[in-house]
C-alpha cells in the first residue's frame, strides 16, 4: 500500500504517535481516548490502522511509513519519510491523495463517498458505525490507485 506523489496537503497534523508498524496511505484511527488534548506530546495520542471499521475514530491519512529498525545497525531512510515505531507521524486531515489503500473488490467512482474500512483501508460503503472521510475523485486505475479528496475535521 502506498501513496503517489501527486497530493495536495491543505491541513496536516503532527500531534500523534504510532506504536505499530504501518505503510503510508491508509486511514490512521485513534486507538484509545486521550488526555486533555492540549499537549503536543500527549503520550496517549496514539494512532494505528483499526482492525474493524465499526467504531473507528479516523484522525487522518498516514503520510509516513512506520518502521521498526535496529537504529544501532542502520539509519532511517528520511527520503522515504520513514518514522521509527513509537515516533510522531504526519496525518493528512484535509487534502487530496492518490492511494491504493483501498478495500479490495470496490469500484469507486467520482463523487462516491469514501469511508473508513477495516485495517486502515478506504471503502465505499457506509456500514454501521463507519465514518465518511471524504469523496472519491476518480475510478481505480489499472494499478489499483484512486484519487480521494480527504476531509476529516
Amino acid at each position: 500500500m502506498s501513496l503517489k506523489a501527486d497530493r495536495i496537503e491543505l491541513l496536516t497534523d503532527v500531534s500523534f504517535f504510532a506504536t505499530a508498524t504501518a505503510t503510508r496511505g491508509g486511514v490512521a484511527s485513534r486507538t484509545a481516548p486521550g488526555g486533555s488534548g492540549v499537549s503536543m506530546d500527549d503520550a496517549s495520542a496514539v494512532v494505528s490502522y483499526a482492525a474493524t471499521a465499526s467504531g473507528a475514530l479516523p484522525m487522518g491519512i498516514l503520510l509516513n511509513d512506520v518502521v521498526d529498525l535496529d537504529l544501532t545497525r542502520q539509519h532511517i531512510n528520511w527520503h522515504k519519510d520513514e518514522v521509527q515505531k513509537g515516533g510522531k507521524v504526519t496525518l493528512l486531515r484535509i487534502g487530496q491523495v492518490t492511494t491504493n489503500s483501498l478495500v479490495s473488490a470496490i469500484t469507486p467512482g467520482p463523487g462516491s463517498g469514501a469511508y473508513v474500512g477495516a485495517n486502515g483501508l478506504i471503502g465505499t460503503s457506509a456500514a454501521a458505525g463507519c465514518v465518511q472521510i471524504g469523496t472519491f475523485l476518480s475510478n481505480k486505475d489499472a494499478d489499483g490507485y484512486a484519487k480521494v479528496s480527504i476531509n476529516i475535521l
